[in-house]
């Protein structure tokens, strides 16, 4: 088969890469394509294609910057906007917020009266609003790249994420009667992000939770989901580690004969706090503890790969015992490096991230702390609960640092646990034993087989074209901006504004300096001119004076 793989940027097929190999294993010709490229994400890349004759990538071309664009990026984060005003979404206050700021003011406005005034109109607003979304052109520039490669089966990652324009290809696989995929990226992936707006054919998830999750949340039919493991995690099953524990500490820096506390550090919500000063402290409070066993544990740190200046200038090096040590795995090295971290350590600890889940699997007891001012990052989401409750939960937690450290202490002295029932339940549902990337690939296999759901026509094409055609003219309106406009966007164009007002300014200023300067020199000029008249007349023969 030819199979188109579409993600966001490069760095999002990290999670499928074994999906990827097990796909040209196979035979299959797989073209990875992306909206934007950095500098990790093609590493990602470049890498798979070096161990896989048959894997091609390449740019995935947007659509193209018309007016049905700025229509069409409109309505789908109003969309979006109304699906945060669900009930469900009231204990997360920073999903709405970061919806919000993205949103048009005039969904905005919807949206809160929705909530506000009438819940159970959200629903109604929120299908006249996709009817009018599917009225939207589809994109040229699209269907000939989808032309150009000829996919036998389209996969498609995040899809549902935030503003994603990914739904243009989703239509057009679907309009050429080709089969096309949702591949869930992560934990959070349908609970934190935006709505499944046009139904895939199939959607690939990792657990009876997300099961549920497609079901009611997005009304995904159950015969459209396969629940096949965490691909993504199959690579830590059944490893072993590069070097012994006491290698591994020196290698790090910590004494070799103590077991040591991992702290796996979090990527928390754009505007939160840094995760640093709070790891300082943390460890601070461990070093006065009056608990035998915290008093003198080494400790190992392992910053967020996205957020690593914040420990820029972090001073720990006074503090005993302390190493900080780590990198993004994206490759094999850095990949036994951070495995080797989980596998000797005693006890992980950390904010909300997805090493929770990969202690687990290597069976290392998981400790959290649950404080206030990391309420929105924690329990303010709905994926951080499933940690607590699948398969009869994951997190020992604990409200302040007194409750935390009497747990931490008890785990050092007795650091075996069973965390099995939740690696069953939540990363691989068929069996500890049964890995979720042959799933995978044999449903996207069968995929090719099943005929393609036809896509819909909106009823009234033309009425609901007309009303879109007719709002563009709000664009240019500068007195309707704040309708039309995101809060991101209006702090653009008033910045954008004001370095046009100052430049303005200034070219006037120097406008005015040199209409100054011409006047003075006009001004010297003339009485020059005066000068070598009068000298000129004072000089000329038979002139006389008095």
């Amino acid at each position: 088969m030819r199979i188109l793989f579409l993600a966001r940027r490069y760095t999002d097929f990290r999670n499928f890469d074994s999906v990827v190999r097990g796909l040209t294993a196979r035979g299959h010709h797989v073209h990875l394509a992306a909206e934007r490229e950095n500098t990790e994400g093609t590493l990602v890349v470049e890498r798979l294609a070096a161990e896989c004759p048959t894997l091609t990538y390449g740019e995935a071309p947007p659509r193209e910057a018309d007016e049905w664009a700025w229509v069409a990026s409109r309505l789908r984060r109003g969309i979006e906007h109304l699906r945060y005003q669900d009930r469900m979404f009231e204990g997360t206050p920073k999903l709405r917020d970061r919806s919000r700021e993205r949103t048009p003011g005039a969904f905005v406005a919807l949206g809160e009266g929705v909530r506000r005034y009438a819940p159970w109109t959200r629903r109604p607003v929120s299908a006249v609003l996709q009817w009018l979304e599917r009225a939207i052109p589809e994109s040229p520039a699209v269907h000939a790249f989808l032309a150009d490669h000829r996919p036998d089966v389209v996969l498609i990652t995040p899809l549902i994420g935030l503003g994603s324009s990914q739904v243009d290809y989703l239509r057009a696989a679907r309009s050429r009667g080709v089969p096309a995929a949702l591949c869930v990226w992560s934990w959070d992936h349908l609970s934190s992000k935006a709505l499944i707006r046009d139904l895939p054919d199939l959607v690939f998830v990792w657990n009876d939770t997300q099961k549920r999750e497609a079901m009611s949340l997005h009304r995904v039919p159950e015969s459209r989901i396969a629940v096949t493991g965490a691909q993504c995690f199959d690579k830590w099953f059944d490893r072993k580690p590069s070097r012994d524990a006491e290698a591994f500490r020196r290698h790090i820096g910590l004494p070799p004969d103590r077991p040591f506390i991992l702290y796996v550090c979090s990527a928390p919500f754009i505007g939160s706090q840094p995760e640093a000063p709070f790891v300082v402290d943390w460890i601070g409070r461990i070093r006065a503890s009056s608990h035998p066993h915290l008093r003198d544990v080494p400790i190992l740190v392992r910053p967020h790969p996205s957020r690593r200046r914040e420990w820029d200038g972090i001073g720990l090096r006074r503090v005993r015992d302390v190493a900080i040590h780590g990198s993004a795995p994206i490759d094999e090295t850095s990949r036994t490096d951070y495995f080797d971290s989980l596998y000797h350590s005693a006890v992980v600890v950390g904010l909300n991230t997805s090493a929770f889940i990969e202690a687990a699997i290597i069976g290392r007891p998981v400790h959290t702390l649950l404080l206030p001012e990391w309420h929105e990052n924690q329990l303010g989401t709905v994926h951080f609960r499933y940690l607590f409750e699948a398969g009869g939960g994951l997190l020992t937690s604990a409200d302040g640092y007194d409750e935390h450290f009497r747990q931490l202490d008890a785990a050092l002295a007795e650091p075996l646990t069973d965390v099995r029932p939740f690696v069953r339940a939540f990363v691989r549902p068929h069996g500890l034993d049964v890995a979720a990337t042959p799933l995978f690939v044999e449903r996207v296999e069968r995929l090719h087989q099943h005929p393609v759901a036809a896509s819909r026509t909106p009823f009234l094409l033309g009425l609901a074209r007309r009303i879109l055609t007719s709002a563009t003219a709000w664009r240019n309106d500068v007195g309707k901006e704040e309708w039309v406009y995101s809060e991101r966007e209006l702090d653009t164009v008033r910045r954008m504004r004001a370095a046009h007002e100052i430049k303005a300014a200034r070219r006037r200023e120097r406008k005015k300096g040199r209409i100054a300067e011409k006047a003075v020199r006009e001004t010297v000029r003339q009485a020059e001119l005066r000068e070598h008249r009068a000298a000129k007349k004072g000089h000329a023969p038979g002139h006389q004076t008095s």
